[in-house]
């Protein structure tokens, strides 16, 4: 007769519940993998791939600029290396403020399980909207948008980038990368889920369009309102989860988002619709990155407007529901008083309580009889 034995299997090593608690470890060593890479000559060519930029040209100095020459940099498919690379960094930065700065908070707070995952997706994204939107601004005025803004439409295509407009647009994308693997990482619920995704595949799209398409002028023009916006919205909602009485972020934010997709709407339509219309090279050429033609115009515009469309339509719905929420709680509680007819109170009398017969109610016949008798 054959003896069964028991299994002794051990539990895997990769779990998911290993996994989960461990993410950020993980990811450290992935990427730490590549900067020892670097310190090696017969891994540096391909570490040097995923940690610097790459499609660097340099440019000798004229008379007119500086006597030192310039590094400019164009887009390329090794940028996919350098974005998955700084998408683990987004995901270790993510982790270390979530334990050292918002887990720590939410113990203090006791939220429940909706107000913790709303305050932890509200913290994240108000620390990486702060931090694009002051870096997007030294951009700007490092590179003279703001005191001459046709250079949205004079200098295209402007298929050389500077350091930092290329580094700029490369941890965006990584950024919106790495907010895939973080839906799965913070346990995220399956009715959050469609929601997160859209705004996620919004970003990745017009952020990526702007880049391939050499409108990163003006893609870091609309993002720079767009992420100030949206950092009030979600400070604001951290404010409302410490103390619900505050309204007035949100009343701020409904204004300026109102302005911000006026003032995109008219920046597209001022540099698509007109100022690129009127610019003399009109040729599709992939070598000089030039796709001002007319049907690159029309889906570029055709794209913005949905999308602003869309944001519209949301905001509405935001604001009709917040109204209701408050009407419905300033609402005064009447109280109906019970109409008790003159009948019904009569024989309510008679038979005791709401017309039922107690022991001390009406006489029965056997008590009509003791007392006739």
């Amino acid at each position: 007769m054959a003896i069964r034995r028991k299994s002794t299997k051990s539990p895997p090593i990769l779990s998911h519940e290993f996994i989960l608690q461990n993410h950020a470890d993980i990811v450290s060593c992935v990427a730490m993998v590549f900067l020892l890479g670097l310190m090696f000559e017969i891994s540096a060519k391909v570490a040097i791939i995923f940690v610097t930029l790459q499609y660097n040209v340099t440019l000798p100095a004229t008379e007119e600029q500086a006597t030192e020459s310039a590094s400019f940099y164009y887009y390329g498919i090794k940028d996919l290396a350098t974005i998955f690379f700084y998408m683990l960094v987004a995901i270790i930065v993510h982790a270390i403020i979530q334990e050292y700065v918002l887990d720590k908070i939410n113990r203090r707070m006791h939220f429940s399980k909706t107000k913790h995952s709303k305050f932890n997706e509200s913290g994240q994204l108000s620390a990486f909207y702060l931090f694009s939107c002051i870096w997007g601004t030294f951009i700007l005025v490092s590179e003279n948008y703001i005191s001459d803004p046709t250079i949205l439409w004079r200098s295209y295509p402007p298929n050389l980038m500077t350091f930092q407009v290329k580094f700029f647009y490369i941890l965006q994308l990584a950024y919106w990368f790495h907010a895939f693997p973080e839906l799965y990482f913070q346990k995220t619920k399956k009715e959050d889920i469609p929601r997160q995704l859209v705004y996620i595949g919004l970003y990745l799209f017009h952020i990526a369009g702007a880049y391939l398409l050499n409108l990163n002028h003006l893609g870091l023009v609309l993002l720079v309102p767009h992420y100030f916006v949206e950092f009030l919205f979600h400070i604001s909602r951290l404010f409302y989860f410490t103390d619900e009485k505050y309204q007035k972020g949100f009343s701020l934010w409904a204004v300026l988002f109102v302005l911000g997709r006026l003032l995109t709407l008219i920046l597209s339509v001022l540099t698509v619709g007109f100022g690129l219309a009127r610019a003399e090279n009109q040729k599709l050429d992939f070598s000089t990155g030039n796709f001002n033609v007319l049907g690159v115009r029309i889906a570029v515009l055709a794209s913005i407007c949905i999308t602003q469309a869309f944001m519209m339509w949301k905001f509405i719905n935001f604001q009709l529901r917040r109204w209701r929420e408050h009407s419905t709680f300033q609402a005064p509680t009447v109280k109906k008083k019970p109409t008790v007819t003159k009948g019904r109170s009569r024989k309510g009398t008679e038979n005791g309580v709401n017309g039922t017969v107690t022991s001390n109610g009406a006489d029965s016949p056997r008590n009509r009889k003791e007392k006739s008798s």
